[in-house]
């Protein structure tokens, strides 16, 4: 229990993760599920950014008296996991409007039925 609590951001964001990973499966209306997509991303990123974290650390610029330094690599890969999660996000909700445009719904399992009326 106590190792837990020691490591709050990483129980947290397993936490996380495991919403949003409910929220993807669970759901057949394809907007929550685009949002447990990111509700895992962000847990992820908090990961992260937390295992990358040393406490007492400077930012990485060489001054004098500092010596110990944060890793700036998993800041990096977050900010690169936060551009490119922003772009499929986007281009999964212009999907989403394009599907209900096509199949005014967005229950997944109706637009499968919908499709396959369509091809007969």
């Amino acid at each position: 229990m106590m190792a837990l609590l020691a490591n709050y951001y990483e129980t947290v964001s397993v936490i996380i993760f495991g919403i949003g990973f409910t929220l993807l499966l669970l759901n057949r209306n394809i907007i929550k599920k685009i949002i447990g997509f990111n509700f895992m991303d962000c847990a992820i990123y908090l990961y992260l950014a937390a295992k990358g974290y040393i406490y007492g650390g400077k930012a990485p610029i060489l001054a004098d008296g500092v010596e110990l330094y944060i890793n700036p690599i998993p800041s990096g890969l977050v900010l690169t996991g936060i551009v490119v999660s922003v772009s499929v996000t986007a281009f999964l909700l212009a999907l989403t409007v394009r599907l209900y445009y096509q199949y005014h719904t967005l229950n997944i399992e109706e637009i499968i039925e919908l499709s396959k009326k369509e091809e007969d």
